[in-house]
C-alpha cells in the first residue's frame, strides 16, 4: 500500500505542471505549454542548423576529393572563407531582407528593413502568435543562415581550378547577402510567391537552383579549364585527386541533409510534428538511396562499368529532388523522385561537357536540374500544389538570379578579373593564391 501510495503521488508531481495544477491560475498550464512549445521548436532549430551546418564540411570533402591535388588547398580555403562571409554579411543584410515580418518597401517584393539582424534580449522569450514564432529569434538565424551558406557552397565547386579567391569570395557577399535573401523573401518571408500559392517546403528552387543558376552564370562568363576540350571539341577527362574524401564529403551531405529537411518542418512541439519530423527523416533517405541505386544502374547502361563519381552525384541528385516537398510523399514515391533525379545526372553531366559548360564537380546538373525537378514533383503528391505556380516560382526565381548573377559576375570581371593567368592555372592555385599545398609530400618528398 505504501509503495501505492509513492507511485501514485509521484505521477501526479509529473503530471501536474503539464495539467496546469502547479498553480491556482488556469493561466498556468497555457503558459507550461507555451514553453514547452518554445524549447521543442527552438531545440528543432538549433538541431537542424548544426545539422546543415555540418554540409559545409560535406561540400569542402567532396570538393577537395573532386579536383586536381594542385588546387585542393584553395578549395578548402573557399569553403570555410564563404561560410564566414555568409555568417557575417546575412547578419548585417540577409536576414531582415529575407524576413521583413510585414515591412515592405514593395509589398511582398522588397523589404522595408535594411540594417543587421537583432536577436532578442537576453533572458527574454517572445509572446508567440503561432507555431512558426514559437521558437528564439537566436535559432531561428542560426537555422536560416546555413541554408543561406549552402547557397553559396554550390557555387564553390563548380567554378573550381581557375577562378581568383577574392573575386569569388566578393560574388558570395552579394549572394548571401542580398541575391539569396531577397528571392527568398518573395517565398519564405510571406512574399508574393507564398501568397500565389508556390510550394518549396525546404528549398529544392529557393536554395538549390539559386546556387545552380549563379553557378551556370559563373562558368559560362569564366569559360572551361585548360585542356578540359581539346580542338576536336572532344571531353578530356580530368580525374579529381581523392575519391576516398569525395565519398566522405556525399555522406556528411546525407547526414546533414536530415537538418535541412527535417529542420524545416519549424515546429516539433506536438506529437503531428513530431511524426512529420520522423516521415520527413526517412522520405529524405530514401530518395537518397534511390538516386544513388539509379545512377549506378544507369552508369552501368551507359559507360559499361559503374561510376562511383556519378553515382555520388546521384545521391545528392535525389537529395534535392526530394528537398521542395519531403512530407507528403509515400516512401515509395520519394524513391522513385529520387530515382528520377539519379537519372538526370547521368545524362545531363555528359550534356554539359557537349555544351562545353565546365561544372568541375557536377554541381549545376544536380542542384539546378535537379532543384528543378524536384520543384514540379511537388504536384506528384501535395494536393495544393499547381503546376503553373510551381513553374511561374521556378521562372521568376531563375530569371532574378541569372540577370542578378550575371550583372555582378560581369562588375567583378571588369574592374578587378575573375581567372587566374594561363602559368598560374597549368601549376596550380595552391602555391601561386595561397603559397601552399594541402599534399606536400607529393612534390617535396
Amino acid at each position: 500500500m505504501k509503495s501505492l501510495l509513492k507511485y501514485t503521488l509521484a505521477g501526479a508531481l509529473i503530471v501536474a505542471p503539464v495539467m496546469g495544477l502547479a498553480s491556482d491560475s488556469p493561466v498556468a498550464g497555457v503558459n507550461a505549454a507555451t514553453d514547452t512549445v518554445f524549447i521543442l521548436n527552438s531545440v528543432l532549430f538549433l538541431m537542424g542548423g548544426f545539422l546543415v551546418f555540418w554540409m559545409a564540411a560535406g561540400f569542402a570533402m567532396l570538393e577537395a576529393g573532386l579536383v586536381r591535388s594542385k588546387n585542393v588547398t584553395m578549395q578548402l580555403m573557399k569553403n570555410v572563407a564563404l561560410f564566414s562571409l555568409a555568417a557575417i554579411f546575412y547578419y548585417l543584410i540577409g536576414y531582415n531582407l529575407m524576413y521583413p515580418l510585414g515591412t515592405w518597401s514593395v509589398d511582398g517584393l522588397l523589404s522595408g528593413v535594411w540594417g543587421p539582424g537583432v536577436l532578442e534580449a537576453v533572458g527574454v522569450t517572445a509572446d508567440a502568435a503561432d507555431d512558426y514564432s514559437y521558437a528564439s529569434t537566436g535559432s531561428d538565424f542560426f537555422f536560416q543562415l546555413m541554408f543561406c551558406a549552402t547557397t553559396a557552397s554550390i557555387v564553390s565547386g563548380t567554378l573550381a581550378e581557375r577562378i581568383k579567391l577574392w573575386p569569388f569570395l566578393a560574388f558570395v557577399i552579394v549572394l548571401t547577402g542580398v541575391i539569396y535573401p531577397l528571392q527568398a523573401s518573395w517565398k519564405w518571408g510571406g512574399g508574393f510567391l507564398d501568397t500565389a500559392g508556390f510550394l518549396d517546403f525546404a528549398g529544392s528552387t529557393v536554395v538549390h537552383s539559386v546556387g545552380g543558376w549563379a553557378a551556370l552564370t559563373g562558368a559560362l562568363i569564366l569559360g572551361p579549364r585548360i585542356g578540359k576540350y581539346n580542338k576536336a571539341g572532344k571531353t578530356v577527362p580530368i580525374p579529381g585527386s581523392n575519391l576516398t574524401l569525395a565519398t566522405l564529403g556525399t555522406f556528411i551531405l546525407w547526414l546533414g541533409w536530415f537538418g535541412f529537411n527535417g529542420g524545416s518542418q519549424l515546429a516539433m512541439g506536438t506529437i503531428g510534428d513530431v511524426a512529420d519530423v520522423s516521415r520527413i527523416f526517412a522520405n529524405t533517405n530514401t530518395a537518397a538511396a534511390g538516386g544513388a541505386t539509379a545512377a549506378m544502374i544507369v552508369s552501368q547502361l551507359m559507360f559499361k562499368k559503374p561510376d562511383l563519381t556519378m553515382t555520388l552525384n546521384g545521391a545528392l541528385a535525389g537529395l534535392v529532388s526530394i528537398t521542395a516537398e519531403p512530407l507528403t510523399p509515400s516512401l515509395g514515391m520519394a524513391t522513385l523522385i529520387g530515382m528520377v533525379g539519379g537519372v538526370i545526372v547521368v545524362f545531363a553531366i555528359p550534356l554539359m561537357d557537349r555544351l562545353k559548360i565546365d561544372d568541375v564537380v557536377g554541381a549545376i546538373p544536380v542542384h539546378l536540374i535537379c532543384g528543378i525537378w524536384g520543384t514540379i514533383a511537388v504536384v506528384l503528391t501535395n494536393p495544393d500544389a499547381s503546376l503553373g505556380t510551381q513553374l511561374y516560382g521556378i521562372l521568376v526565381v531563375g530569371v532574378f538570379t541569372v540577370v542578378a548573377s550575371t550583372v555582378v559576375w560581369l562588375i567583378i570581371k571588369a574592374v578587378v578579373g575573375l581567372r587566374v593567368d594561363e602559368e598560374t592555372e597549368i601549376n596550380g592555385l595552391d602555391m601561386a593564391e595561397l603559397g601552399m599545398e594541402a599534399y606536400p609530400e607529393f612534390t617535396n618528398g
